[in-house]
């Protein structure tokens, strides 16, 4: 990420994605409709919770923060990323929330 100062809030916001590990298929085709939704049941263990910081100038742009097994920890704990994120400026949230890899230490 390029350096930029300002509060956090004015370059992310946060969301909540569902991501679906399963191997099971998307749709189910049959002859007499084109498509429909696959049943309902669905195992807990095959779903996982991103939180997820997004630039608010490009929302392809996106930083995993935290994953989690269940939608309620997921909200809590953007909840608790999002009042940072209303008092932090950019770089201290970055500091506290972005991963930091091998090459971030040698910059």
């Amino acid at each position: 990420m390029k350096k930029a100062i300002g509060a956090a809030e004015d370059f992310y916001r946060l969301r909540v994605v569902r991501v679906d590990v399963t191997d099971d298929i998307d749709i189910d085709w049959r002859d007499d409709i084109l498509y429909r939704r696959p049943p309902s049941e669905r195992p807990e263990e095959s779903e996982s919770y991103l939180v997820e910081a997004v630039l608010l100038d490009d929302d392809e742009v996106s930083v995993t923060l935290g994953s989690f097994d269940d939608s309620a920890s997921a909200h809590d704990w953007m909840d608790t990323c999002n009042a940072d994120l209303a008092e932090m400026t950019r770089s201290e949230f970055e500091e506290l929330y972005f991963p930091h890899d091998a090459s971030d230490a040698e910059a």
